[in-house]
């Protein structure tokens, strides 16, 4: 068994299947112990000539009542503490993915998707086995190899303990090798780690990959890794077996002693008269010593398995102990929110964990109804500005203010409830379109789904698909283009009918045609709502309330578009820029 403040909890929330199981587990002991009395009896009766119909009857009699019993005994142990494995493995799974979930984007941006998997599926099943198999093992080495030892005892003391020997030496060899072990099955678990990690980012960057004709590159690359696991799983491989091979070792080596000492015994009794150990003691003694190979056995591969567990272990209490940085807080406001209004007073903001501003002294505020467009070259911190407002991240006290509470100060369940959003990567499921663009209700309508498709301008493409709006997609959305997907991305967002909607450059991909038609379907079907949309084209805002021009993470301008065509130099730019490019001119001209 293993100890842990993450998994402490489950022994005694399954208490009762251990109960019955280690009861189960013990009564099988015992009447397997039954057996070598039972053989040595028939032996003795058999050279002393004495063995009659009734007493073999009795024999077999007693046989086929220790058979059933223990078939229905191991079946019981079996279901009940393997059971309970899967059982703390399924609950452990769900504790990590709850915990994971709830974290912070900060961790997800220091840890990778294909590492996390392997603690759900590695890790978690050695878990597995170290409450199942683990438990079986130790319970055994505790109560079989007692009573073996207690019944070798009263056959013959010396021998038995001398027979105890190996027990001793395959405890303290493990030990020794256990730390050994240890170390070999963390790097074991890492190079998994690894291997998962690249499999899963190669997968995702597929089309980038044929796109470059890098396969090659990427296949040597991934043979490199495969090479780093190879090895790393060998070395494990063989510490496991060099401590499996000593253990057989010893008991062979015991085994064969055994015979020779015992049979001078029984040599001695026999010919000489000489104590009492009968040829029956002696097939009674292998016996017992035969059901004390496994307890032997058990000890390394207890420790062995005990060693992984605590690697296992110690990998995923990283990832339970990960807090979570962007939570509510303490003294939370519970206020029903209508997304009125948005101010930014002073608002600064630099990564966790970095020094650098990315964003410088934001002021501004955004009312109710208004359409607001955020211009800003690359690299300016638009998508930063927005993400703020989802509680991605913590900002100072009263440095964001909806509805004229803090933001810091609202449940972000509320706050998320708020909002819209489309982001960048235009994220969908691998699930029908329905469900896609119905994901922010747990009811599905159909008249919405098709409405928010025909507001976003995608409801005609998804009709041309032969399963229409029960087109299972592809994984990410694979099997629709650029522009569909945003548009579904918009649609999903608009079915939700926020009161804030928040497009991060959602129209990249589209047609000025297009383009033009999900605007005009904006501006007609959010009167009244906030409107926020960070574009890098002029066009795409051109008949915005309020312009926000952001550089370098600073507000370089805030104002109706006219007045930023009028006041701000970089809006002016960008709009001289881009109505050249459209007329296909010269820049420099």
């Amino acid at each position: 068994m293993i100890f842990g403040r993450h998994i402490n909890k489950y022994y005694l929330k399954y208490s009762y299947l251990y109960i019955i199981g280690i009861a189960a587990l013990i009564f099988v002991d015992l009447f397997q112990l039954k057996v070598p009395d039972i053989i040595g009896n028939i032996t003795d009766a058999i050279d002393n000539d004495t063995l009659t119909m009734a007493m073999l009857n009795g024999f077999i009699k007693d046989m086929l009542i220790i058979i059933a019993v223990m078939f229905t005994g191991r079946f019981l142990w079996r279901i009940t503490i393997f059971n309970i494995g899967v059982l703390i493995e399924s609950d452990l799974r769900d504790k990590l993915f709850k915990h994971t979930r709830d974290l912070s984007q900060n961790f997800y941006s220091n840890n990778k998707t294909g590492a996390l998997m392997s603690y759900y599926t590695n890790d978690i099943r050695v878990m597995r086995r170290v409450f199942a198999m683990g438990t079986v093992m130790l319970i055994d080495c505790l109560c079989l190899g007692s009573i073996a030892i207690y019944k070798m005892c009263l056959l013959d003391w010396k021998l038995a303990v001398f027979s105890a020997i190996p027990m001793a030496l395959i405890a303290a060899m493990s030990t020794i090798l256990g730390k050994y072990m240890r170390k070999k099955f963390h790097l074991s678990q890492q190079a998994n780690e690894d291997l998962s990690d690249f499999a899963q980012e190669n997968f995702s960057g597929l089309s980038v990959i044929k796109a470059f004709v890098k396969e090659k590159k990427e296949l040597d690359e991934f043979r490199k890794i495969i090479k780093n696991n190879e090895e790393k799983n060998i070395d494990f491989v063989k510490a496991s077996l060099l401590m499996h091979i000593l253990n057989q070792i010893l008991i062979f080596t015991i085994s064969t002693l055994i015979m020779g000492v015992g049979g001078y015994l029984v040599y001695q009794y026999k010919v000489n008269g000489v104590g009492n150990f009968t040829i029956g003691n002696l097939t009674q003694f292998i016996a017992y010593f035969g059901s004390l190979t496994w307890p032997m056995m058990a000890i390394g591969q207890l420790i062995n398995l005990h060693s992984q567990a605590e690697a296992s272990l110690n990998r995923i209490n990283v990832i339970l102990d990960s807090k979570n940085d962007v939570c509510d807080s303490s003294d939370v406001i519970d206020t029903q929110l209508n997304g009125k209004s948005i101010e930014f007073n002073h608002l600064s903001f630099k990564y966790p964990g970095t020094d650098n501003l990315v964003l410088d002294d934001i002021n501004l505020k955004i009312n109710e109804g208004e359409f607001v467009g955020i211009i800003g070259k690359t690299g300016s911190s638009k998508t930063t500005f927005v993400d703020l407002l989802l509680r991605l991240y913590n900002v100072e006290n009263d440095m964001i203010k909806i509805d004229g509470f803090d933001i810091m100060k609202l449940k972000i369940k509320d706050v998320r409830n708020l909002i819209g959003y489309v982001p960048q990567d235009n994220f969908l499921f691998s699930d029908t379109l329905t469900n896609n663009i119905a994901f922010s209700s747990d009811v599905k309508d159909e008249d919405l789904v098709k409405l928010a498709a025909t507001h976003s301008d995608v409801d005609s493409n998804i009709m041309d698909f032969p399963e229409k709006y029960n087109t299972v997609l592809g994984e990410r959305g694979v099997t629709l283009s650029g522009g569909q997907k945003q548009r579904v991305s918009i649609a999903r967002a608009l079915y939700k009918d926020p009161e804030i909607l928040i497009l991060d450059d959602s129209l990249s991909a589209v047609d000025t045609k297009t383009e033009e038609t999900i605007l005009s379907n904006l501006l007609q079907n959010r009167k009244g709502k906030i409107t926020i949309m960070i574009a890098h084209r002029i066009s795409t805002v051109k008949n915005a309330d309020k312009i926000i021009v952001l550089d370098d993470g600073k507000l370089s301008g805030f104002g109706t578009p006219d007045e930023m065509l009028e006041t701000n130099e970089i809006y002016k730019e960008l709009d001289k820029l881009q109505k050249l490019e459209a007329l296909g001119g010269d820049i420099n001209a």
